[in-house]
């Protein structure tokens, strides 16, 4: 079960295509662009998946955070929602023979996720591991399902024949 809050409106997919199709056409120029990273840096939408284990006990959710210091990422609960924030920095510089691009590029970051029913938000845990973010909590006893037994009772035709 995966549920999200989402941030995207139909106005900001036109944005990302726009901004998709400027990088494609600065790459096939090979010419450098002033907007092309902090433009796709203040953008970042880190990758998030998240789940329960099979037998139901157990909640999970990955952020993908690559080059992300866990020093820079935050973890609030309130209520229900789980919220993930922080921010990322890079440098990157390309020498070519007639020019030197050098680019600093930051961004912040936020994503939430309504954490499911009977989740122990008090036992949450996050690990931080080769620029994955795992984060999981057991799911309490009392909000597993529990199996109903159906009684079979004869049929009321089965019922008048006997009487």
């Amino acid at each position: 079960m995966r549920s999200l809050i989402p941030r995207d409106t139909f106005f900001q997919d036109l944005f990302d295509f726009r901004k998709d199709f400027d990088q494609i056409f600065n790459r096939f120029l090979n010419w450098p662009s002033a907007q092309e990273e902090p433009a796709t840096m203040a953008d970042f939408s880190p990758p998030m998946e998240s789940f329960i284990d099979k037998e139901g006990k157990k909640f999970y959710c990955q952020v993908m955070l690559p080059g992300v210091d866990p020093k820079d990422v935050n973890l609030q609960v309130l209520g229900n929602t789980l919220t993930i924030s922080g921010e990322r920095s890079t440098s990157r510089e390309t020498k070519e023979a007639d020019y030197l691009r050098r680019e600093i590029t930051y961004g912040s970051f936020q994503r939430s996720i309504l954490l499911p029913e009977g989740v122990d938000k008090d036992k949450l845990n996050a690990e931080y591991r080769s620029g994955i973010l795992e984060i999981t909590a057991p799911i309490a006893a009392a909000a597993l399902p529990r199996k109903v037994e159906i009684k079979a009772l004869p049929s009321a035709a089965s019922r008048h024949a006997t009487a």
